[in-house]
């Protein structure tokens, strides 16, 4: 823009100075290319560094989302999750810095090109300034227009989310009661409030545009009309009024779309907002600063007036004692929703006791190091999450210190190796996601093939064979027999008949402990809730 003012002057006006009219191209073609290599540069190293930031931050949230209290993810669909820890960070970065660099370039060459209006002509900067000004006002109002219908916006996108799930992982329960048309009414919905959330973000940000357009235009006249005096009263020159108005729209060229960048950077910072939330969130459950490292267990498991609940003013539990000595095996049973699970969930510490303790060796478990806890507690539940990948990578779960010997006798012990051995490949057999290619029996065997890896000194077994058929179970029963020696056990059963030599059976009901025996001590006794469960299942 300030080339041109000497080059209409001398060449176009006067007409004089042989070759400035091929010295003028030629300086604006090796800026150019000088222009282009750098934006090239630019772009570039924008993409990597913009690719390393959302690489780096999704490991953060990922590591954030897996430290996470089971809690949060009771309240939580997948949908929330994907959304808030994926598509927010690639929002956040993608947004920001793809427009940083936008507004970069913008501001630097707004300053050059400012510089060049007030060398030109006073006057008429201070017209196209005032414009300016009033151009940008209206972009201090979207950040609060936004944020309720982004909030909305976002909701429905993680329902979206959710529906893609649901239509992967329950696709068989869709195909059996043949829900599609009542999947596709909800999906319809969903999209339907997606589609409606947007456009309330667009009508509230649309505006901006076409009104920073219209408001340029109105300075743009405003430029002409007093160039063309200033022109005629010889204050300014043609060149350097061509200057001017070449500078003046390099400038509000940008202006004009500025709002649907700005748009975008305020999606992103509202992103960023909820990336920050995550990040800075502690979770509940955590270990204490001076927390002590859980060696092994030499005395037992105590529980002294445990009271729990999961909702404020619903208690699940309530003053629950109970003294379980190391190396036996406690069974815990009750009518469905009486808070036998719950009970046992709170010795690795997925949820924390409201009222009372949970000790192991006369220690509050709040008081060990969580992973050391953890780490001396093996559990095997009703429905074990298994990863897309082979058997081994299955059972051993990332360990790399169990030699092939070792593995081999852990299979044998969780009735594992006449399965496996039917396979082609064996251990290094592909089970498809959440182990989809094998049967419920073989998934419970692999996980207490998990449990054997591990060699905990206490283990958990939540309802491992209830969703098991007969045959299934007494194989399943035989590896859990096995799994069980020599261990400190605490099983949650439904059916009875697999806890008869349990040492202690315990019978929880409503939240209370209302009774505690061997098997045949409790179906002797009289009014016994035991006896009526047993003999309930006998029938």
């Amino acid at each position: 823009a300030w080339v041109l003012k000497p080059y209409m002057d001398t060449v176009m006006i006067e007409k004089n100075i042989p070759g400035t009219s091929l010295l003028f191209p030629c300086l604006i073609i090796g800026f150019s290319f000088v222009q282009s290599a750098l934006n090239f540069a630019a772009t570039y190293i924008n993409a990597w560094v913009g690719g390393k930031i959302t690489m780096d931050l999704k490991i953060k949230m990922f590591d954030k989302l897996m430290i996470n209290e089971a809690k949060f993810f009771d309240t939580k669909n997948s949908g929330d999750i994907l959304y808030r820890f994926n598509k927010d960070v690639e929002m956040a970065c993608s947004g920001l810095l793809s427009n940083l660099k936008v507004f970069t370039t913008r501001i630097f060459s707004s300053i050059t090109l400012i510089v060049v209006l007030f060398l030109n002509s006073w006057q008429l900067s201070i017209i196209a300034l005032f414009v300016l000004f009033f151009a940008l006002v209206p972009l201090a109002r979207v950040r609060r227009r936004l944020k309720k219908a982004m909030a909305q916006s976002v909701a429905s996108g993680a329902q979206l989310l959710t529906s893609y799930n649901e239509a992967f992982a329950g696709n068989r329960v869709v195909s059996s009661y043949n829900l599609y048309n009542y999947q596709r009414r909800r999906f319809r919905k969903t999209v339907g409030n997606v589609f409606n959330f947007h456009m309330q973000i667009t009508k509230k940000t649309g505006i901006l545009s076409p009104m920073m357009h219209f408001i340029v235009s109105i300075g743009i006249a405003g430029v002409i009309w007093l160039g063309s005096y200033l022109i005629l009263n010889n204050h300014l020159t043609p060149g350097g009024f061509v200057s001017f108005i070449t500078a003046l729209l390099m400038l509000y060229q940008p202006v004009k779309s500025f709002g649907n960048n700005f748009t975008q950077v305020q999606l992103a910072f509202m992103a960023m907002d909820r990336v920050f939330k995550q990040l800075e969130r502690t979770p509940k459950i955590i270990s204490k600063p001076d927390a002590i490292k859980l060696e092994g267990i030499k005395e037992g498991i105590s529980f002294k007036h445990v009271s729990f609940s999961y909702i404020s003013g619903i208690p699940v539990l309530n003053n629950v004692s109970l003294t379980i000595p190391v190396g036996k095996t406690y069974a815990f049973v009750g009518n469905s929703g009486g808070g036998k699970t719950t009970l046992v969930n709170l010795v690795p510490r997925f949820y924390d006791v409201k009222r009372g303790r949970v000790c192991i060796d006369g220690i509050d478990v709040r008081d060990f190091e969580l992973n050391s806890l953890r780490d001396k507690i093996a559990i095997v539940f009703q429905d074990n999450f298994l990863f897309a990948g082979t058997i081994r990578e299955n059972i051993l779960l990332g360990r790399e210190d169990v030699s092939e010997d070792r593995l081999q006798e852990i299979v044998k012990s969780a009735c594992l190796d006449e399965f496996i051995s039917s396979l082609q490949d064996g251990l290094d057999t592909q089970i498809g996601e959440r182990g989809m290619r094998l049967s419920g029996g073989q998934k419970q065997r692999i996980a207490i093939a998990r449990a054997f890896v591990k060699d905990a000194p206490i283990v958990i077994l939540d309802e491992a064979t209830s969703a098991l058929d007969n045959k299934a179970e007494a194989i399943v029963q035989q590896a859990i027999y096995n799994l069980m020696a020599d261990r400190t056990v605490l099983i949650v059963a439904h059916r009875l008949s697999t806890i008869r030599n349990a040492d202690q059976i315990v019978v929880i009901d409503h939240g209370e402990l209302k009774e505690m025996g061997t098997h045949e001590e409790l179906v002797n006794r009289e009014n016994s809730v035991y006896a009526s469960l047993y003999n309930a299942q006998l029938n």
